[in-house]
C-alpha cells in the first residue's frame, strides 16, 4: 500500500501492521505491559515508515488497548482520576509536540534516542537500574 503523508510517499504492507498489532496487543493484554516499546519497532523494521510518523501513530495504536484497560481497572476500582487527569493531557500533547520534534532532527538521532529509552526500560524492568 503507498501512502502519501506530509510530502513524501511511504510504502507499507497492512497485512503485517495488522497481524504483528494483533500479536502485541494479546501479549500485552496478558501480560500486562504497555505495547508502545513493541509497536515502535514493527512499525519501523516491520512496515518501514519514518520515525516521525511513528512517534505520533505509536500513542494512537495503543490507545484503544489502553482505552479498554483502564476501563476494566475503573470496574474493579483501581483507577486514580487525579494521575488519569494529570497524565491524559500530558500524552495528548506529547503525541502532537514529539512528531514536530522527530521530523526535524535526523532519524539516526530519533532511533538512538528510542533505543536508549527501550534499554533504560529493560533494565529497568530486569531490576538492574
Amino acid at each position: 500500500m503507498n501512502i502519501h503523508f506530509c510530502g513524501q510517499d511511504i510504502k507499507a504492507n497492512p497485512v503485517i501492521g495488522v497481524i504483528g498489532a494483533f500479536i502485541i496487543a494479546i501479549a500485552s493484554s496478558m501480560f500486562g505491559f504497555g505495547g508502545g516499546p513493541f509497536m515502535v519497532p514493527l512499525m519501523t523494521v516491520g512496515l518501514g515508515l519514518p520515525m516521525y510518523v511513528v512517534v505520533g501513530s505509536s500513542l494512537l495504536a495503543i490507545f484503544f488497548n489502553t482505552l479498554m484497560g483502564t476501563a476494566r481497572h475503573y470496574q474493579f476500582g483501581n483507577f486514580d482520576a487525579t494521575f488519569f487527569l494529570i497524565m491524559f493531557p500530558a500524552a495528548i500533547l506529547g503525541g502532537f509536540i514529539a512528531p514536530q520534534i522527530a521530523k526535524r532532527v535526523s532519524p539516526l538521532v530519533v532511533k538512538r534516542v528510542a533505543v536508549a529509552g527501550l534499554m533504560l526500560l529493560a533494565l529497568n524492568l530486569l531490576g538492574v537500574y
